[in-house]
């Protein structure tokens, strides 16, 4: 038990303060890359809370896959952060106000949850652990209660892809480009001639 507490009090620091200089570090790579140390630090939560397969997914889609992607796309794109960053202290005072109602509404939650511990109900039952497995009762939780919310997220990612496709792709003068109509409706004899050549003239 001091072994679990140690490594949860470990892995959460690091995982805060990870956390905390994504914001505060002036270089995006650096950003990036605490970001990966953070989503790292939070898949040993999940491991210690017992849930192996969010730890997997955690470490494989996010580091592996979005991490990564954002960092790959900070390297490529040659943006100066240094003008990008000059207009932030006008937007202070509102962002200021806005962080005080996130926490002013963090601490209602928590407070309203931990005051009413006895009146919380599940929205479905808790399979017992020794029966489902871990990835079983995630699955049968996500496709029976939430599966809505699911489908939805689902779509909303599949509109953003479609819209980060849509925004990237330009068209240049000059460029050729594959036309599968015109391919397609394209006639023999438009693309193949045949010619009788006597021996010895040539073409």
């Amino acid at each position: 038990m001091i072994v679990q507490t140690l490594a949860f009090y470990l892995f959460a620091g690091i995982m805060v303060a990870s956390a905390l200089m994504v914001i505060a570090a002036r270089n995006p790579v650096h950003s990036v890359l605490f970001l990966i140390l953070a989503f790292v630090n939070a898949s040993g939560l999940f491991v210690l809370l017992g849930a192996e397969f969010l730890a997997m997914m955690l470490v494989v889609v996010y580091v592996g896959a979005v991490a990564v992607l954002f960092l790959f796309v900070v390297m490529m794109l040659d943006i100066n952060f240094s003008e990008l960053r000059r207009g932030v202290l006008q937007y202070l005072p509102i962002g200021a106000i806005v962080g005080l109602i996130l926490l002013v509404e963090l601490v209602l939650v928590v407070g309203t949850w931990v005051s009413s511990t006895g009146m919380v109900r599940p929205l479905a039952p808790t399979p017992d652990p020794g029966q489902v497995s871990n990835t079983a009762a995630l699955g049968r939780l996500l496709f029976t209660n939430y599966v809505y919310f699911f489908q939805g997220a689902g779509l909303i990612l599949l509109v953003a892809m479609i819209g980060a496709i849509v925004l990237t792709l330009r068209t240049r003068e000059g460029v050729r480009r594959q036309t599968i109509s015109d391919q397609v409706g394209r006639r023999r004899r438009d693309t193949l001639e045949i010619r009788k050549v006597p021996s010895g003239t040539g073409v």
